[in-house]
């Protein structure tokens, strides 16, 4: 009797297989990655190994780079280059070798890396059915969020720590803006950025930067924070039309402006060239001096204690837009995931350059337990967030991760296996739940504790 019978052999045929086979860390031939990088006849730690071993990091929140180094010598030799270390099983367990490649792996290789595993993941995904107007096209929400780092001075100082009356702290914060494609659920590489200090930047800074990543022709989404003109034009210059949420006091503002073009049960719709205030000119002195986006300014009454007012460059009509709109409730949930499931907040890197290393593999990692995650949802019949990420989560790195193939049938039964467990990390249904999102404030510490002072010289000062 085949244990695994509910999930056919052929589920995502030969091909996708063989394409699946090609694309995860881990099960991957990543050949492109030694020819972008080239190293000597000897060396063990290539770009390929190199790169498996972050990702395995990365999906086992953390492991420490003995872990990983033993891990290859015990489970993944077999992806290692033909070497006589590895023949004869002396390949050392210490860390320095790999260290070394891990410093020596450029930024051009992950990012090469990141980005085709993103596009892979983008390109199995059907495209988002915008409204009746505009089609079918690519849609992503747009989003940020901070992590703390490790407190070591080169992180300290790319990435200064928040201070306020009592002094600085110690713990360096990044600002991060991702762009999560909304049918796949594909991360893009984040920009980042400092959260405070004399260098810092903001959310919709990085949002700017961060369509220029996306496919052009796209769709973006995102809050109210994203909602304003600097935005807008910045999406519209990299061929992208938009859809951002106005805060009350913004859609009143523009409103005053606008013309009346449509209006309907439960909603109106206003026609506007939206040209930059005098104040945006002063946040954003590179606006150039004839900057304008035509939009259209929605206001859908969702229910009694809810009302959107939306902006968009899409002509579609008021309920198709409240409609695409409503998709990016889950861009928090996505978010906290790459924090906690994945614990990126732990990053161990003790300098800028390897904390992007480990961040862009944490994004590779993060995309690959989504796509494995749409896969199940596609055979259990049901929508991708109703699987937990964290259940899948749990198969793919107990199933998938700690094996290495080097026969495409072998590891198509082995993802069948871990696919008939990853169908069964439902979240419960629980339908008729509609309220608006609340936050529970924290414990508050208590601050009876001396300040540590920062050593001078490197020498602690002795007291008198």
């Amino acid at each position: 009797m085949d244990l695994y019978s509910d999930v056919p052999v052929d589920v995502l045929g030969d091909a996708e297989f063989d394409a699946a086979f090609e694309l995860l860390p881990g099960l991957v031939d990543l050949r492109r990655a030694d020819e972008l990088m080239p190293l000597g006849p000897n060396a063990v730690y290539t770009a390929s190994v190199v790169l498996w071993l972050l990702v395995y990091q990365r999906m086992n929140r953390g492991a420490t780079l003995a872990a990983a180094v033993k891990h290859l010598v015990e489970s993944a030799s077999a992806m290692c280059p033909d070497n006589k270390r590895i023949r004869e099983g002396t390949l050392s367990k210490g860390t320095a070798g790999y260290t070394t490649g891990r410093n020596r792996l450029t930024p051009e290789v992950i990012e090469w890396f990141a980005r085709e595993v993103r596009d892979s993941i983008m390109a199995t995904a059907p495209l988002t059915k915008v409204g009746p107007v505009t089609g079918e096209r690519r849609v992503f929400v747009v989003d940020g969020t901070t992590i703390l780092l490790a407190p070591e001075p080169a992180l300290q100082t790319a990435f200064p720590p928040a201070s306020n009356q009592h002094g600085e702290g110690v713990w360096p914060v990044a600002l991060l803006t991702v762009a999560h494609e909304l049918e796949s659920g594909a991360a893009t590489q984040p920009e980042v950025g400092a959260m405070y200090g004399p260098n810092a930047v903001s959310e919709t800074e990085l949002a700017r930067a961060c369509f220029a990543r996306l496919p052009a022709g796209s769709v973006v989404m995102g809050d109210a924070n994203f909602g304003i003109f600097s935005v807008a034009h910045a999406a519209d210059q990299c061929e992208h039309s938009f859809l951002f949420r106005l805060t009350a006091a913004r859609f009143q503002s523009l409103r005053k402006r606008a013309t009346l073009v449509n209006e309907g049960d439960g909603f109106q719709t206003w026609s506007l060239s939206w040209t930059p205030s005098s104040k945006d000119r002063q946040t954003n002195p590179q606006l150039p001096a004839d900057a304008a986006v035509n939009v259209l300014i929605h206001e859908v009454v969702v229910h009694e204690n809810l009302t959107l007012w939306l902006v968009t460059s899409l002509t579609d009509p008021a309920p198709s837009a409240a409609a695409l709109y409503g998709r990016r409730g889950h861009i928090e949930t996505d978010i906290a995931n790459i924090k906690l499931v994945l614990d990126t907040e732990h990053i161990r890197a003790r300098s800028e350059a390897m904390f992007r290393k480990e961040l862009l593999t944490s994004m590779v990692s993060y995309n690959l337990v989504v796509q494995f995650r749409r896969q199940a949802a596609e055979l259990a019949q049901v929508p991708p967030k109703r699987l937990s990420f964290t259940g899948v989560w749990n198969t793919y790195t107990t199933f998938l991760l700690p094996h290495h193939f080097t026969d495409p049938a072998a590891w198509r039964a082995k993802y069948r296996q871990a696919l008939h467990y990853a169908m069964r990390d439902k979240l419960p249904n629980r339908p008729g739940r509609n309220y608006e999102r609340a936050a529970y404030t924290k414990r508050p510490k208590s601050n009876q504790f001396k300040k540590r002072s920062k050593p001078a010289n490197n020498h602690q000062t002795k007291p008198k």
